[in-house]
């Protein structure tokens, strides 16, 4: 199975693949939404799993997901920010966001989540990518 995580952070993109290859997922990271839309385009891949940052350059996490889920309507999509508003959540619902996590995310956090979302964990996907911004 494929994690797509998407964060204008280098740290957060690090952490989170880190914690969830080790669990044995293969994960691949983008800087902003712009760039996960055209690797997805691009390579033809479609995650089994997103996570996706709401405050990011160039594109809100918001916008992002509404593009995607229109494209995907099933692929799962959780949103990750330092906002905790209901505003936030409400906006996260009506983009197509299946769920919502508070930064920081506690590495326990992710692959509860994953394992929520992700009924297919076992079906082969490719091997796992470094950072796209190293």
């Amino acid at each position: 199975m494929c994690v797509l995580v998407v964060d204008d952070s280098a740290t957060i993109r690090k952490v989170s693949a880190t914690a969830l290859q080790r669990a044995g997922y293969s994960v691949y990271t983008c800087a902003d939404g712009i760039e996960a839309m055209r690797w997805m385009t691009q390579t033809g891949t479609v995650p089994t799993l997103l996570f996706l940052d709401v405050v990011m350059p160039k594109m809100d996490g918001f916008e992002v997901a509404r593009r995607i889920h229109t494209r995907f309507p099933s692929l799962p999509i959780v949103f990750i920010s330092r906002r905790n508003g209901m505003m936030d959540r409400l906006k996260a619902r009506l983009a197509g966001g299946k769920a919502f996590l508070v930064k920081p995310v506690l590495t326990e956090d992710y692959l509860k989540v994953v394992k929520q979302y992700v009924k297919d964990a076992g079906h082969e996907h490719p091997p796992s990518l470094p950072d796209l911004h190293g």
